[in-house]
């Protein structure tokens, strides 16, 4: 058996480089509302939820303008945008040897569901995992990701001490701090965590099969 049994991984910059499906969405979603984002639309944006970057990028609260960029985004987005959507090299045969290998896998992420499950059938990975769990599967939104990973564990009965968390980004690190697991840096996505931005209990992986290596290792 291996160590963990249960590898939860972060989508975006982790297993899928997502950056330019969501970017020519973004810009697409501004350019149908008729206005400007106030600052440029480039990777460091593509990883938090929706609603917060268009905030961000909108440099605005008002709830109609967000609703509609939003609107604009998701009818870009979930039609044709996905599909732009890449994995990373490594990446597939990466799952299918912790599968193989006896692991259970589940995805925790800040994208939205609908969109995520298009991504997985569209990349022939719907299969791989057991859960997929977003911050907009459950009513109200759920706050965060580390609340997210926490409901995960809870619904499917994972114990800690076998389950283990990947992410490309502080954000995931912290969040697999709240709940008590170990975490493991995926290094090749575009949310890259810098060694200086490493806590020092964190690992890190540079390639897909070090990072199946580093799993599987007994």
């Amino acid at each position: 058996m291996p160590r963990y049994r249960h590898v939860l991984f972060d989508l975006d910059g982790t297993l899928i480089d997502s950056a330019p499906a969501i970017l020519a969405s973004y810009r697409e979603a501004f350019a149908s509302a008729g206005c400007a984002p106030v600052r440029t639309t480039d990777e460091s944006i593509a990883a938090p939820p929706l609603t917060e970057t268009l905030q961000m990028l909108a440099g605005s609260n008002d709830a109609a303008l967000i609703a509609r960029l939003a609107e604009h985004f998701k009818a870009s987005y979930d039609t044709t945008g996905y599909r732009q959507t890449a994995a990373y090299a490594g990446v597939g045969e990466m799952l299918e040897r912790l599968a193989a290998g006896g692991c259970q896998l589940s995805i925790a992420t800040n994208k939205r569901l609908h969109p995520t499950r298009l991504i997985l059938a569209h990349l022939g990975w719907a299969g791989h995992f057991e859960a997929v769990y977003a911050l907009d599967m459950f009513q109200p939104r759920l706050p965060d990701k580390a609340t997210m990973i926490a409901r995960l564990l809870a619904d499917h009965g994972i114990a800690r001490e076998d389950a283990i968390y990947i992410g490309d980004r502080a954000e995931d690190g912290e969040s697999a701090d709240a709940n008590r697991l170990p975490f493991i840096a995926a290094t090749w996505g575009y949310g890259s965590l810098e060694a200086d931005d490493m806590a020092p209990h964190w690992r890190a992986a540079d390639t897909p099969a070090a990072l199946t290596d580093a799993l599987l290792a007994r």
